[in-house]
């Protein structure tokens, strides 16, 4: 049920493992919010998450043969550019090169950085192996005594209960550095001032680890291999085909009703789909309230998709590199805070930071010789405003991202010719993200772990209906691009299905 990356990795382990596969989508497109479409003649257009990263972080890739499949990575490097409009710099995929510019422009901030790298890596690599395996309760604890730095475990505990905030200031003096990681941190939802959120912080390393990628063509290019892999072991993908229920017989998944009236019986039933839409095809009497207490939140994020008749100037640019990576580009931290204080007031951000990402650079079947597709990605977004609607104040909003993008590469928006506008409203009407929450739902300690999505349906079961199982951002270990959801629940499934187990 869905077709987004976590409910194909799923389908694409069980059709390798040779279990008859029925992947039913209701879009016209497999992938979710990981897909690609021509929407502009010329120019390719993704729907939703463009940089991958997570992913590699994973066996996924590797599992599924995927380059045999059709999907080509190409690597970025600068992975990120960093800039307060004023000051760029750049997060090289080598760390040593990274720290030895940082140390040229800003002395003694890439001593730092690798301080905060030595200290960190071995958190981040615990965190990455936890993010590949089933949750458990114990899993902060796991954290910490997997990690083998050299910092003590007490100063370790104490710094991962904080705000990423407050750490990222313990390990950078200056503003110019520390605003950008803070930024990249608060991709997940949650403030700079949120305890317990320092591990988004934390898991910086990572990038080093695995690096940032792009597939050929478009983020869809990772779906649509997905698909080729669970065609080429005898499953269907159907497309235009929404799941109206799901049938129980016995008390027993049993297969799918479809939108059109099909039906489809099958002996387990998989959801990939948001939580609140997997509770909703089900009958009210095997809802749990935990699973109608999940806390989805306000929306965050907004995206604003270009197509430019010309490549994208940065002011003090270094080209090409200010259009390789993902562009961290924040002008302080108070920027960052004045816009989560006016998304706490129901209103739009005036003044967004922005991540703004403009992978033609690097992939020049996105658009035509001379242009450039840009995505301009800002926070935060209120899905309830609390004046107007987004009806009313959708034009105002895209302005405003524009405005902040000038800051960094004026003239940008003389070179438009085409554009996709994604408010919190179209996320959800348009890609099934409930309140525009492009994590499913709030990435929050509470709801981390194995308390994702509620505690009695961590495993990737549904709670007191055997046979139905569940994959996605709502589950363990949350949003992104990493497809480790799937690859869970599809251990789950493949063991309880078959004798074989997992391979």
């Amino acid at each position: 049920m869905g077709a987004g990356h976590n409910a194909l990795v799923t389908a694409a382990y069980a059709a390798q493992a040779g279990l008859k596969v029925g992947v039913f989508e209701r879009r016209h497109v497999v992938g979710g919010a990981v897909s690609t479409e021509e929407l502009v003649p010329g120019y390719q257009f993704d729907y939703g998450g463009s940089a991958h990263i997570l992913i590699r972080m994973t066996p996924v890739v590797q599992e599924l043969e995927l380059s045999r499949y059709g999907l080509h990575y190409t690597d970025l490097d600068p992975m990120f550019h960093a800039s307060n409009g004023d000051d760029p710099w750049f997060i090289y995929r080598d760390a040593e090169r990274t720290i030895g510019e940082l140390n040229e422009k800003f002395p003694g901030q890439g001593d730092e950085y690798r301080r905060f790298l030595a200290d960190w890596t071995p958190f981040a690599d615990a965190v990455a192996d936890l993010f590949n395996s089933a949750p458990g309760p114990l899993d902060m604890g796991k954290m910490i005594f997997r990690s083998k730095g050299e910092m003590g475990m007490q100063d370790q505990l104490s710094r991962i209960l904080r705000p990423y905030g407050d750490v990222a200031k313990e390990y950078f003096s200056d503003e110019r550095v520390r605003a950008p990681l803070t930024w990249m941190a608060a991709q997940s939802g949650p403030p700079p001032t949120d305890p317990l959120s320092a591990p988004f912080l934390l898991w910086h390393p990572l990038y080093h680890r695995g690096g940032v990628a792009r597939p050929k063509g478009g983020s869809g290019g990772l779906t649509k291999a997905l698909a080729r892999v669970v065609e080429a072991h005898g499953g269907q993908v159907f497309v235009n085909a929404g799941v109206r229920h799901i049938l129980l017989e016995n008390g027993r998944a049993a297969g799918v009703e479809l939108e059109d009236g099909q039906k489809y019986t099958a002996r387990a039933v998989v959801s990939g789909t948001h939580i609140l839409t997997t509770a909703a095809a089900l009958p009210p009497e095997v809802v749990p309230e935990a699973a109608r207490r999940v806390r989805v939140g306000n929306g965050f994020g907004m995206v604003l998709r270009l197509a430019l008749n010309g490549k994208v100037k940065y002011r003090n640019h270094t080209e090409p590199d200010s259009r390789v990576g993902l562009g961290l580009l924040i002008k302080n931290e108070a920027q960052l805070m004045k816009g989560y204080g006016e998304y706490l007031a129901g209103e739009p951000t005036r003044d967004p930071p922005i991540i703004a990402m403009s992978f033609s650079a690097v992939d020049d079947s996105l658009a035509p010789p001379d242009g450039e597709v840009l995505w301009l990605w800002a926070q935060y977004y209120p899905y309830q405003l609390s004046s107007g609607s987004w009806k009313t104040r959708t034009a105002e909003a895209r302005e405003n991202i524009l405005n902040a993008f000038e800051h960094y590469a004026p003239g940008t928006r003389n070179q438009i010719v085409g554009e996709l506008v994604q408010t919190p409203l179209w996320l959800e009407q348009n890609l099934g993200l409930h309140r525009g929450n492009v994590m499913h739902l709030e990435m929050s300690f509470d709801q981390m772990f194995s308390f994702r999505p509620f505690m009695a349906a961590s495993q990737y079961k549904w709670p007191g209906v055997p046979g139905l199982y569940i994959t996605g951002a709502s589950t363990h270990p949350g949003g992104g691009i990493m497809g480790a959801s799937g690859r869970s629940a599809a251990r789950v499934l493949i063991r309880e299905l078959t004798r074989r187990g997992w391979k």
